[in-house]
């Protein structure tokens, strides 16, 4: 018999969430002054916690401080404060949630116009169209570059844990630096990190390996990674097969499973690959697939916003029912779902053609959720995606200048 939404679910490593449902990870981009969680983050994390969900992923916190998604991106290395980030945890764990830090390095996903670095495995532009150059063109990484990544992931594993984390998630889905190394359309190395999927999984393998060696027992390490990338010829569903078989031994605790790239952002419901063309649960079918064979537990995400599509998910076998855009728009949707209430959360399509606009357009939308819900204000389901995307940029252009002298006066230090 399959497990109901809201049992608990034991992780190898003993630790225990109080039901299935996740708060998965958005990227919010509302770092404050030194790339730090402030008092909105804080509430937002608060209005979750309460919310009733088992556990909550924190959106991208990211490893390296020259390398953000985004201006606005919450940094946690060796020279942050740790006590904006023990806040931040308290106010996830206020509801009794469990609260795990998704921590990240974007690799060449970084925008032309941001100062520092921008690398990849191999020297390989993104390629999204027309709008490829607001893009940085990557270089590629040296051996002591991969180190040094390596021993970053490993440090804010470390002080995410001192922080009063439960656990961190190791992003190495869309696109990003961990998945490109994955990938063998970005990764064209034709040394020990490129090549077989042995290793192109390389880089990802070591990351978990130095996490698991800093942080305690009962610190869960999750990993989240594709499921497919939704391009010919690149990282597929019997890839990520074997790269679990691969983590299972080293300690991690779960897989989160999700699915493509800025190239073909499946993860925004807009590849045109037929398993994921149902606009809820996009990646059940792979998923699904690879439950038959995973030794590690597995959650899902990817667009659901109904009661029984989530009771669908549980029963194919998925662990747990990761949930993104729905809890931006209502945090309480898990404590309805206990009291028998089948609300569901709709968001009209994003109707632009260019893909790569549609899902900026769409991810501003929801920022947008985001921000009303840190205010301490309630949501509205409705608004145009292009004027939030305006909206966005503007905002986006603010955070920039202030990054920028952050990190100057951090190098000047």
């Amino acid at each position: 018999m399959s497990p109901t939404m809201f049992d608990p679910l034991t992780l190898p490593n003993g630790s225990v969430l109080p039901n299935r449902l996740v708060k998965a990870a958005m990227e919010e981009n509302m770092a404050g002054p030194g790339q730090l969680p402030t008092g909105p983050i804080r509430r937002l994390y608060q209005r979750w916690s309460q919310g009733g969900v088992g556990l909550i992923i924190t959106g991208n916190v990211m490893v390296h401080a020259e390398a953000l998604t985004g201006p606005a991106g919450i940094v946690l290395d060796a020279e942050s404060p740790l006590e904006p980030f023990r806040e931040w945890a308290d106010a996830a764990h206020s509801g009794g949630a469990r609260v795990w830090m998704q921590i990240n390095h974007p690799g060449r996903q970084v925008r032309a116009d941001m100062p520092g670095v921008a690398w990849g495995p191999s020297a390989v532009r993104v390629d999204i169209g027309k709008q490829s150059k607001r893009l940085a063109q990557p270089v590629a990484m040296t051996a002591e570059q991969i180190d040094a990544t390596v021993a970053r992931f490993a440090t804010t594993a470390q002080r995410a844990e001192r922080a009063g984390f439960d656990g961190v998630e190791i992003h190495a889905a869309h696109g990003y630096l961990l998945s490109q190394f994955l990938s063998p359309l970005v990764n064209r190395r034709t040394d020990r990190w490129g090549g077989t999927l042995e290793n192109r999984a390389r880089l990802l393998l070591d990351v978990v390996r130095a996490v698991r060696a800093v942080v305690g027992a009962h610190f869960t390490v999750a990993v989240k990674l594709n499921s497919a990338d939704f391009q010919r010829g690149g990282f597929d569903a019997a890839d990520a097969g074997r790269v679990i078989a691969m983590l299972a031994p080293l300690g991690v605790d779960l897989v989160e499973l999700s699915g493509g790239s800025y190239e073909s952002p499946a993860m925004s419901g807009r590849s045109a690959d037929s398993r994921t063309v149902a606009r809820e649960a996009y990646f059940l079918e792979l998923a699904a697939e690879l439950a038959g064979t995973s030794p590690l537990p597995l959650l899902l995400t990817g667009g659901i916003v109904r009661r029984q599509v989530a009771d669908e998910v549980l029963a194919n076998d998925i662990d747990l029912v990761g949930m993104g855009t729905a809890l931006a728009v209502d945090p309480e949707l898990p404590n309805k779902w206990r009291r028998g209430d089948d609300t569901v959360v709709l968001l009209a399509p994003v109707r632009i053609e260019d893909k790569a606009v549609a899902s900026a357009a769409g991810m501003a939308r929801v920022r947008r959720h985001l921000r009303r819900l840190g205010r301490g204000r309630t949501p509205r389901p409705g608004g145009n995606p292009k004027l939030a995307l305006a909206t966005e940029t503007i905002r986006q252009k603010r955070a920039l200048r202030r990054y920028r002298t952050w990190l100057d006066r951090r190098a000047a230090a």
